[in-house]
């Protein structure tokens, strides 16, 4: 008597996932639900409740015309069917669970993500620009954007004209135009129109439903993709691509990520946006690590818990804020000037965030003591975590750009940019109220 063969193990891999829960009763799921689920079968990881760190760069395939389907999917041949696990270069179970979940958040057909904010904005407009093409974008950019556009770019024959975050339907037309000029003299097109909203580190709001209309009239509808940086408010606060936004940009480094423990990046949009994307990062090999995936997964069930708290801290820090003598000025959406910014805020945004520009009376010197005696906020860059942050731009993360386009894009000596955490709201006003007055 001969033993029976074994029975084949279920497989690791996430190669078939049960279809997903996205409805109950009629209800559609919210999202802070859909994140503990959301894209991930137990039965294919051995039962477990969690999607086991994936740490392999290389799949097995079921058969040798498995993996040549796998490949044509990869190469475009097979343009319709979904794509198997090949290569860690390419795809892995923890980071198609978490490009699932990523675009659940921005209702998106479809998301990547990337090794970090940069490389995904990187990989974008490197898949959408050509030698002679233009970009046309809004301004003021995170820092390491605009350089990327306009010193690295450039060596390629790529060309860009830009505008104030806060521009009106007409200024839009005219720089739409002034692209499509350019474009014509390069022998090219404009090939992309990109924007930050709220803009790093001003908080100057876009209009992104002027910025499609003045698109649309210049260009075509057709024409090209409006992809956007929702870092600041995203994915909870902001929805761009309600508002007319081809393409969502994010550093999920930031609120997404939430514990300043990973850098990553992300971009959502149409199948037919990311296809091109997708198949780039499949080159350069831009992709997010598993690990880091992994922990973007469980971040992302409790982002929304996260980003509410550090929203309320920052309404009652921002209210104490206001009301003191040294500080000259907010750049905090809760608390906007201007009617045409305000208007920008009620159509776009549900929420203020808690990150803000805090003007203090002086310059450099007073905003270096500011930042120097604070015992609970931390100084450092980057935002979006747990715990409160606050660094000078002008002598930091924009170092690099010149002063004339900084005071163009009024990112002055005085402006400390704060990033509010999920600390207690009194003890970081007492932290402020210490600080200032060293100032």
């Amino acid at each position: 008597m001969t033993d029976k063969p074994a029975t084949p193990p279920v497989p690791t891999a996430r190669r078939k996932p049960r279809l997903a829960v996205e409805k109950l009763g009629g209800r559609k799921l919210k999202p802070a639900t859909l994140m503990m689920g959301h894209g991930y079968d137990p039965k294919l990881s051995e039962g477990a409740l969690k999607p086991p760190i994936f740490l392999t760069s290389t799949f097995a395939f079921e058969s040798a015309a498995a993996g040549k389907r796998h490949f044509e999917q990869l190469t475009g041949r097979r343009p319709d069917d979904a794509a198997g696990l090949v290569y860690s270069r390419f795809n892995g179970p923890n980071q198609e669970i978490l490009e699932d979940r990523l675009a659940v958040w921005d209702e998106a057909e479809d998301a990547l993500v990337f090794s970090s904010g940069m490389s995904a904005i990187a990989t974008l407009l490197l898949a959408f620009c050509s030698q002679g093409d233009v970009i046309v974008h809004s301004g003021p950019l995170y820092a390491a954007t605009e350089g990327f556009i306009a010193r690295t770019l450039s060596r390629f024959g790529v060309g860009y004209v830009d505008f104030p975050a806060g521009a009106t339907r007409e200024e839009l037309d005219a720089v739409m135009e002034r692209g499509k000029a350019l474009a014509a003299k390069l022998g090219g097109k404009v090939a992309l129109v990109y924007l930050e909203s709220p803009a790093n580190p001003t908080n100057a709001l876009v209009d992104v439903e002027a910025v499609q209309e003045a698109r649309d009239a210049v260009l075509g509808a057709d024409g090209a993709p409006i992809a956007i940086d929702n870092t600041f408010l995203g994915p909870l606060w902001q929805q761009p691509l309600l508002h007319g936004a081809d393409i969502v940009v994010y550093s999920l480094t930031k609120y997404a990520g939430g514990h300043s423990d990973l850098v990553a990046g992300g971009l959502s949009g149409a199948k037919k946006f990311m296809d091109p994307i997708r198949s780039l990062r499949n080159t350069m090999g831009t992709i997010c690590d598993p690990n880091t995936a992994w922990m973007l997964l469980r971040s992302l069930e409790t982002v929304e818990l996260r980003m509410t708290r550090a929203g309320e801290n920052a309404a009652k820090v921002c209210a104490w804020l206001a009301a003191h003598p040294k500080v000259v000025g907010l750049g905090y959406l809760g608390m906007i000037d201007d009617p045409r910014q305000q208007d920008i805020y009620d159509r776009h945004c549900t929420g203020a965030g808690s990150t803000f520009s805090l003007f203090i009376k002086g310059g450099e010197a007073e905003s270096f003591a500011f930042l120097d005696a604070l015992r609970i906020a931390k100084l450092a860059v980057s935002l979006g975590g747990t715990e409160t942050l606050a660094s000078h731009p002008a002598s930091m993360t924009h170092l690099s750009v010149p002063d004339g386009r900084k005071a163009e894009m009024g990112i002055s000596d005085n402006l400390v940019r704060i990033s509010i955490g999920v600390e207690d709201a009194d003890d970081l006003i007492a932290d402020f109220e210490q600080a200032l007055a060293q100032v």
